[in-house]
């Protein structure tokens, strides 16, 4: 009998999978991780953020970018798929794959009960590793409520929390987001 062997994946060929595949994977250290579906309070959360943030940079030197933009963290490896970012100027794209962009400014997660302390995290110890990333915006799944980790000139990264009834400046780029309107923007209609 042979003993197990875990298979090890480059990044150039986790790339060419994502090519073709319907579900979208994370990748780390050579593995490839399928990620969970959203339910339709994630994804009605990511678009009323991103409408606000595209309101914002309109004709801007910035641009926002759904879930479909493949996010790599050159320093540690990770390749994933952000709920929403942010690139402002050129894009730089990853060596090994040109649809994979390199340089965030900002980056947005809509939690949720599976992801929660992933993306407060494992996954934050991640993008802080992007030199150009300045804000990481996490959208709360379990109370309207906003909370936004900013680099600090010296490197230090610190966290700004708003609620129901009040907003949350970004400095990176120039948008202001309304706890409230974005939380009713996600709802279901009545």
């Amino acid at each position: 009998m042979s003993a197990a062997h875990p298979v090890f994946h480059t990044f150039a060929e986790y790339a060419r999978l994502e090519e073709g595949s319907p579900i979208k994977h994370e990748y780390l250290a050579g593995h490839i991780y399928a990620m969970a579906g959203g339910t339709p309070e994630h994804a009605a959360l990511a678009v009323a953020v991103s409408t606000r943030l595209a309101l914002a940079l309109a004709g801007g030197r910035c641009r926002v970018f759904s879930s479909d933009l493949r996010i790599r963290v050159r320093k540690t490896g990770l390749g994933t798929y952000p709920d929403v970012s942010v690139v402002c100027g050129p894009r730089e794209v990853d060596p090994e794959d040109k649809n994979t962009v390199t340089n965030p400014t900002v980056l947005v997660e809509v939690t949720s009960k599976s992801t929660n302390e992933y993306d407060r995290g494992e996954k934050f110890d991640h993008y802080r590793e992007i030199p150009t990333l300045r804000e990481y915006v996490l959208l709360s799944h379990h109370e309207p409520a906003i909370e936004v980790r900013r680099r600090q000139p010296d490197g230090s990264w610190t966290k700004h929390v708003a609620r129901s009834g009040e907003s949350i400046a970004l400095e990176s780029v120039p948008c202001t987001l309304g706890i409230t309107e974005i939380y009713q923007a996600a709802s279901d209609p009545s």
